[in-house]
């Protein structure tokens, strides 16, 4: 295929092809949805918030985004130069916000048609608390939360600027069509994707992982006792149903300002911190040093890749060794190292990862070594944008669309309102329990807080203390 409806078509990139293929497996094709709404309490002037959304649209190339697939089912990606479609308003007064909240639920849980057809949908709202805004719902073929940030984001600068005095007009948007092309130039077999595929590749043969269980090795032992297999590493991790639930739990504000001071002192990442605090609780529930959980990379270092919209996440299992007779310093800075180590690799497509991984230690049945994802998104709109606003009050909020193809996923991401951290588990319903969650949640926050105040402790007593 060369040209869809007189447009340029182009191959979907690695991180696209990673939606595409876990969607084509899932019977609810809502699994790609992200639903998400920001409301601020002020009125509103809803003609010029369509006109700034309009603008927006045209600003933005991945959200004119379409798909088209050829004879043999091949996925292709081309971008209309417009967006015509009318954008409603709903008038959420007369309900209750669990009401209103629930119809925005059921909006998330309906997947977009896959040809030819726009990937998101806006309404902008009234709610009954009486907050005027957006609500969101994109594909995430098309764009992933950090890019969704930005698109709102300049919603509301191009708001600002018509409404109000003093506001600059926003920076341009970079072309996602351009940063699109140097994703395949980097895929057709460049030097740059030999150096991850061999950076990868020795990781993946150095030796094998070993699955750790979130209330203990139950799940690998009965692997081992099904397979009539000892010396198995690898344990199933999801149920046979991909229907899930989001428990969110809330980190207060002081807390989390204790968390971030330890990063900044020690010049680290909150995702060193928290994938330290995760890989410590495994390790105590499983008694294993060897911890591997998935982490997502938002592929974003340069100014055009923080604006040019579209989907850039790649996913990796992020695998530690740290032995108990080892400082929390130590294993947050070994953390670091491998990160930035990895972070360098990143271009590299993940299903050639598990492709890879799966020839050198085949495994049946979907069998797995990482129990969880961890996210960690560091975008407020507090600090891209809406302080200019002064002290209005905003809120964002993100709808479930209820289903997931992994056991567990977890996102953490700041507060609008007080800054402290909100713990997102997106999970499957039947695989893991509210219960268990909330018992990860509460050792993991110990582990971290006990580990930021006594750093040279080492891991070992951590685990015994808490």
């Amino acid at each position: 295929m060369r040209k869809r409806k007189g447009y340029p078509v182009y191959p979907l990139t690695a991180a696209q092809k990673f939606h595409f293929f876990y969607q084509n497996y899932c019977p609810k094709k809502e699994v790609v949805n992200i639903g998400t709404s920001l409301t601020i309490q002020v009125e509103l002037d809803w003609d010029v918030l369509k006109k700034s959304i309009y603008k927006a649209y045209e600003r933005c190339e991945s959200m004119r985004l379409r798909f088209a697939l050829d004879k043999e089912g091949t996925c292709y990606q081309y971008v209309v130069d417009k967006e015509e479609r009318d954008i409603e308003y709903v008038d959420f007064s007369g309900k209750t916000m669990e009401e209103a909240e629930e119809i925005m639920r059921g909006w998330t849980q309906v997947p977009f048609k896959l040809e030819d057809s726009p990937m998101n949908r806006i309404v902008m709202i009234h709610t009954p608390d009486g907050f005027n805004g957006i609500y969101l719902l994109v594909d995430h073929k098309t764009m992933d939360a950090q890019s969704l940030i930005c698109f709102m984001k300049d919603i509301i600068e191009l708001y600002c600027n018509e409404m109000y005095e003093g506001v600059p007009y926003p920076k341009d948007m970079s072309s996602y069509i351009e940063q699109l092309k140097k994703d395949l130039a980097y895929e057709a077999g460049s030097k740059a994707q030999e150096k991850d595929t061999k950076f990868f590749e020795k990781i993946i043969e150095s030796s094998e992982p070993i699955y750790n269980g979130l209330r203990g090795p139950k799940r690998l032992l009965d692997a081992r006792k099904e397979t009539k297999n000892p010396n198995l590493r690898a344990a199933v991790d999801v149920s046979d149903s991909v229907d899930s639930a989001l428990d969110i739990f809330h980190l207060e504000e002081e807390p989390t300002k204790r968390l971030m001071e330890f990063c900044e002192k020690y010049h680290v990442s909150l995702v060193c911190l928290l994938m330290m605090g995760l890989r410590t609780y495994f390790q105590k529930m499983n008694g294993n040093d060897d911890v591997s959980i998935n982490s997502t990379i938002a592929r974003r270092a340069t100014l055009k890749e923080k604006k040019c919209g579209g989907t850039r996440i790649h996913s990796f299992p992020f695998r530690t060794i740290i032995s108990e007779d080892r400082t929390f310093l130590d294993g947050v800075y070994e953390i670091r190292e491998k990160q930035n180590e990895m972070f360098r690799h990143a271009n590299y497509d993940p299903v050639a990862y598990f492709a890879h991984r799966g020839k050198v230690y085949p495994q049946e049945n979907g069998r797995t070594y990482e129990p969880m994802s961890l996210t960690y998104q560091p975008l407020t709109l507090k600090e891209k944008g809406l302080d200019k606003l002064g002290d209005i009050r905003y809120k964002t909020k993100w709808y479930p669309n209820g289903a997931t193809t992994q056991g567990m996923y977890l996102t953490v991401m700041h507060r609008p309102d007080d800054n402290g951290l909100d713990f997102s588990f997106e999970h499957q319903k039947k695989a893991v329990s509210r219960e268990e969650l909330e018992y990860l949640y509460y050792y993991l926050c110990r582990i971290m807080f006990k580990g930021v105040e006594n750093p040279d402790l080492t891991v070992g007593d951590i685990i015994k203390l808490v």
